[in-house]
């Protein structure tokens, strides 16, 4: 009955909306971890009995308090569930905690059900997947291709449509490696952004939760939902993360030179040429950058003495079980012993100069984009070159966790050889909002279809020239999916973003209009209300203006932002025997409720 469903948070949403149960979702994601038929991409999956109270514990149908509801996911097996063992890929080191992650435990409550506990590099060391006493997961695009580590597990399971989003983690490229590997959205947020209490340390210093989803809008309703700071970590950070819409034509991306960028064949530099061809088209500004200074702090990661900072994190039980390793994994680890503290000190002080460089070749740029990868990896490779290979699929993500910049990897169209390429965008700290914006609008005009699930994504964003289009707020049935959304995208409309007003406006149910719609009305007694924001081509504003039937209107709308923007707004002798829904916050949750 589900087999063709999109495993997207809209798509599962509308079939709730639809009437198909949460049992039904939550059944067809364990049918399609079956019907896959890799033993290794979970080390557990929760048994029916979680499952059944998981469902129970979320309640009624509610996207307004819970924005994940019956949205089946999967985490890391570094990262705690309560109920479920934490093993790292480490049999020996089997723990059972009480507690959730503080990360799950906002996803929880936003209403997502764990399905299970996926493969890793063992304890989080590697970019390949492989290193694993369990079955290597099978890369969900050509089975030839190495999964990606560390978060191998975790990407494959997205990628095969079993789960709408996945826990990962990142300290080298974790999060974005497997992504690229798997044609997927891999989100890398700001270092102490996402808590990491509950995770299992790989270098507490560098380590985040990374977040893996087919579609970035996903990507970023996960981030939204366990955004938070945590009093408890001692490497939280309280980010203060507004969105606020960008305009391509004014910005610069910085991309490696010709001379310092390193690709593996032709038709990756055919590939990565095209993507910047997207950005100049849409009216960036392209700049070359020298990637020397990259290069060498991505080396000071692997090849420096940040490795102790591995061996720390788990030097108990190294020392106590060293033969509970897998080989390469304590290979890598054990190299920390011939590191001293000045080795330390003089690395800190290298990674300062370093920085200080960078710093200065980004004083004019907003973004930096790069390949994803330099290449591809095969089985083969890696079994030959274990180490060298590893390190080849860090070149262009090993910076960013030293640097403290966030990142996204994003998938583009498929390359001539038939397999999928992707691009990074990467910022400074807590500028993931920007990002996104950038990594949605690139997916949406890039990606045909989604590779392993061969599903097409809806066209939620597209680039559109700004100069030539009006923004305009839509409240109600123009909104994304509803009845009137066509009265927008028959002339060429774009979705640009969802927002809600400042708590300053009160929304009303206009039964006698047809089709059923909203009037929104500012009031000193106010709510926030949930919108959409559209690019409007200019030529087309009067033509779309003479479908405003009264008592709707367009006026001046204030954004909880404080940006201004035109909108739907209502005439006052409308609402005088309307019903007044303000409190759902927004039509939808209003429809929602309202079935």
């Amino acid at each position: 009955m589900l087999s063709h469903l999109l495993f997207t948070i809209d798509s599962i949403h509308d079939a709730y909306t639809a009437g198909v149960s949460v049992h039904d979702v939550i059944k067809e994601s364990l049918n399609r971890i079956k019907k896959t038929g890799d033993e290794g991409i979970y080390l557990h999956l929760a048994t029916q009995q979680k499952l059944d109270d998981a469902i129970a514990e979320i309640g009624e149908f509610d996207l307004k308090s819970k924005p994940l509801w019956g949205i089946p996911f999967a985490v890391k097996d570094n990262i705690d569930v309560a109920g479920m063992p934490t093993t790292a890929a480490c049999p020996d080191y089997t723990y059972y905690p009480k507690e959730d992650a503080f990360v799950v435990s906002l996803l929880k409550q936003a209403g997502a059900i764990v399905i299970g506990k996926t493969n890793l590099d063992q304890f989080a060391t590697g970019l390949v997947g492989v290193r694993t006493p369990h079955p290597v997961p099978k890369n969900a695009v050509n089975s030839n291709y190495v999964p990606g580590g560390s978060s191998s597990g975790s990407a494959v399971t997205v990628s095969h449509g079993q789960v709408a989003f996945s826990l990962g983690t990142d300290t080298a490229g974790s999060g974005r490696v497997p992504a690229a590997l798997n044609n997927i959205v891999g989100l890398k947020p700001s270092l102490g952004s996402l808590s990491n209490r509950g995770v299992v340390p790989a270098c507490r210093t560098l380590d985040t939760i990374s977040i893996f989803a087919l579609t970035v809008e996903d990507a970023q309703t996960v981030f939204k939902s366990c955004v938070a700071y945590d009093d408890q970590e001692a490497y939280s950070k309280d980010f203060a993360f507004k969105l606020s819409p960008i305009d391509i034509k004014s910005m610069v991306i910085g991309v490696p030179s010709v001379a310092t960028r390193e690709l593996d064949n032709e038709i990756q530099e055919s590939s990565y040429e095209k993507a910047l061809d997207f950005w100049r088209q849409a009216g960036a500004e392209i700049v070359e950058i020298d990637f020397a200074p990259f290069y060498e702090v991505a080396k000071l990661l692997y090849e420096g003495p940040w490795v102790a900072e591995r061996y720390s994190a788990l030097s108990p039980f190294i020392n106590q079980s060293p033969s509970s390793l897998h080989p390469v994994t304590y290979a890598i680890v054990s190299q920390a012993t011939k590191f001293s503290a000045t080795d330390l000190f003089n690395a800190q002080y290298r990674l300062k100069e370093l920085d200080l460089q960078i710093t200065k070749l980004l004083k004019n740029i907003d973004v930096i984009c790069t390949p994803s990868i330099p290449g591809f990896v095969t089985l083969e490779q890696i079994e030959k070159e274990p180490v060298a290979a590893n390190s080849r699929l860090g070149l262009y993500t090993n910076f960013v966790n030293l640097l403290d910049m966030c990142a996204i990897t994003v998938p583009g169209l498929s390359q001539d050889d038939g397999a999928p390429s992707s691009i990074t965008l990467i910022a400074n700290s807590g500028k993931d909002l920007d990002i996104h914006q950038l990594a949605q609008i690139y997916q949406t005009e890039q990606t045909t279809k989604l590779w392993a699930v061969k599903k097409t994504i809806k066209p939620h964003q597209a680039a559109l020239d700004i100069s030539e289009s009006i923004n305009i707020a839509v409240v109600g049935a123009h909104m994304n999916s509803l009845p009137l959304n066509y009265q927008l995208t028959d002339r060429g409309a774009k979705f640009l973003f969802s927002a809600k007003t400042k708590p300053k406006y009160r929304l009303f149910h206009l039964s006698s209009m047809t089709p059923t719609r909203p009037g929104m009305l500012q009031s000193e007694q106010g709510y926030a209300i949930e919108l959409e924001v559209w690019a409007l081509p200019k030529h087309k504003m009067a033509d779309f203006l003479n479908d405003v039937k009264a008592p709707l209107s367009i006026g001046t709308i204030e954004l909880e932002s404080g940006q201004e923007i035109k909108g739907f707004l209502c005439e006052s002798y409308a609402i005088e025997n309307a019903q007044d829904i303000s409190h759902f916050g927004g039509w939808r949750n209003f429809c929602v409720n309202n079935q």
